[in-house]
């Protein structure tokens, strides 16, 4: 079964057609990182006047590699959760095409598609599961019981991970987006130069905060400027990054331990951070657990992912009607279509 997937809940316009939830037959993805960069962060009017370029392009592209829309069983789109302009140029895209190709729409939860990366990686990954989902916007350990049946365990109560990266490279002068820069400047440090807050919470040991180390490596920039001290960019970025993955691995495998179940399988745009992949490689090793890692090419956001989980969405009979709306907000374990 042939799934053309489209996503759009941000700043990458996406198309892409899966086989089966495993084979990728085509994927195409436009990022706008270049234009948001010169805001410090994603514009959300931008970015939605960007999808409405570049949408219909990628997606002629994307079934043209499929050889047509006859080859095209039904259509996947991103529906929640994102920037709510971004999110309706793609539903309303998807329902178009849809409707006028006479094939079944199907919704799919933004954060589903991020798991769902795993199942083209790894085609043989199976639930029940726990996974780690660490991106920009959200940061979360959940059990996967089933292809479509989420419980969270843990979530961020403040910063995601991946915005504590953005917020930090900026105070480092690094620009947006900082991910990537600040892994880049982590290499050159000392990761036992500074001690920044690990945040546990006694009602839910798996929750996070990441608002915390953010607000400290602030301070301690500040206080060191203000004082004209010298200090190490290079050591502040590696004790800080220390601090994040430390928390993201070991509370995601003591939840995994916990949750009867010995897969932890790890999704979203920080699961490229080398660091954070490293210090869950030695968890779980430690622990005796499979870990199971996306690609670099589908932890970002992608159409390949969200075309993987709309054929199990599928399966279990997830299908919208015409009148599907976009959410700016929406828990992975109860979608609403």
């Amino acid at each position: 079964m042939n799934i053309l997937g489209i996503e759009s809940s941000c700043d990458e316009t996406a198309a892409a057609v899966v086989k089966d939830g495993r084979e990728v037959i085509s994927s195409y993805v436009l990022s706008q990182i270049d234009t948001h960069a010169l805001y410090g962060g994603v514009v959300p009017e931008i970015a939605a006047r960007a999808h409405c370029e570049a949408i219909f392009q990628l997606t002629q592209k994307a079934v043209g590699d499929a050889g047509g829309l006859d080859n095209i069983d039904a259509v996947a789109v991103t529906y929640a959760p994102g920037l709510i302009g971004a999110l309706l140029v793609g539903v309303n895209f998807a329902k178009s095409l849809a409707l006028a190709a006479d094939k079944p729409l199907i919704p799919v939860h933004h954060i589903r598609g991020h798991v769902a990366a795993n199942y083209i990686t790894h085609i043989k990954l199976t639930p029940p599961f726990v996974s780690l989902i660490v991106s920009g916007g959200h940061s979360h350990i959940v059990k996967v019981s089933d292809w479509c049946e989420y419980k969270i365990l843990g979530r961020t109560r403040d910063d995601a991970a991946g915005e504590a990266f953005d917020k930090t490279a900026r105070i480092l002068g690094l620009g947006y987006p900082g991910g990537a820069k600040v892994e880049a400047m982590a290499k050159n440090g000392n990761k036992e130069a500074l001690r920044f807050p690990r945040v546990n919470f006694e009602d839910n040991p798996f929750d996070f905060s990441f608002s915390g180390v953010k607000t400290s490596v602030i301070n301690y920039i500040h206080s060191k400027e203000q004082k004209q001290e010298k200090y190490s960019k290079e050591d502040v970025a590696a004790s800080f990054t220390e601090a994040v993955c430390e928390v993201l691995s070991t509370k995601a495998a003591e939840a995994t331990l916990k949750n009867n179940t010995d897969t932890l399988v790890v999704a979203g745009g920080v699961a490229a951070n080398s660091f954070l992949r490293d210090k869950l490689k030695k968890d779980c090793e430690k622990r005796k657990l499979s870990l199971f890692l996306p690609e670099l090419k589908y932890c970002g956001d992608n159409a390949a992912m969200i075309a993987a989980q709309g054929f199990f969405e599928y399966k279990k009979g997830n299908v919208a009607k015409t009148d599907l709306n976009a959410y700016a907000n929406m828990s992975i374990e109860n979608p609403m279509f």
